[in-house]
């Protein structure tokens, strides 16, 4: 985890367990290293509405699949794809393999909504990546909460579609 990131859940006195494993690209990777930290596992699609350009963050249990047919409906786009490398480092600072929700403390400008899914959101604790996926951050859910507040993000906690 970077300095300054670390400096950042300080200075908003959010509290975390921070945990160390190979790299994980997949879901199947991050069980196996990463499915021995307690909390709900979160999977992060950062996605880009062609038309106006508008980026979501869309955080979800990770063994879930977001529908995108219904996600699109839902949000009133239906030219939603998946936003490219370059709009992930400019915006969140962080690379494909580690979206995160955390990513969200580089979006000064607030360039993305975050829509995150209800069983999420209310969770116990929560694990994501640092912005690197060789670290997971183990974090209780009122200060994943409080984090995201935080970030001062536009955010939507919805009852995300999945199929």
């Amino acid at each position: 985890m970077k300095e300054s990131l670390k400096q950042w859940l300080a200075d908003h006195n959010i509290h975390y367990i921070l945990h160390t494993h190979p790299a994980v690209f997949t879901v199947p990777e991050a069980k196996i290293h990463c499915g021995h930290i307690p909390g709900n596992h979160c999977k992060n699609l950062f996605l880009k509405n062609k038309k106006s350009g508008q980026l979501y963050l869309v955080t979800i249990p990770y063994d879930k699949r977001l529908d995108l047919n219904k996600f699109r409906k839902l949000i009133g786009a239906p030219k939603v794809r998946f936003a490219g490398p370059e709009d992930l480092s400019e915006i969140l600072g962080i690379t494909p393999g580690a979206v995160s929700p955390i990513g969200l403390v580089n979006d000064t400008n607030d360039k993305v909504i975050f829509m995150v899914d209800e069983e999420i959101w209310n969770a116990k604790e929560i694990c994501c990546h640092p912005n690197v996926n060789t670290e997971t951050l183990q974090i209780p859910g009122s200060e994943f909460q409080k984090l995201i507040k935080s970030t001062k993000t536009s955010m939507e906690i919805k009852n995300l579609p999945y199929v």
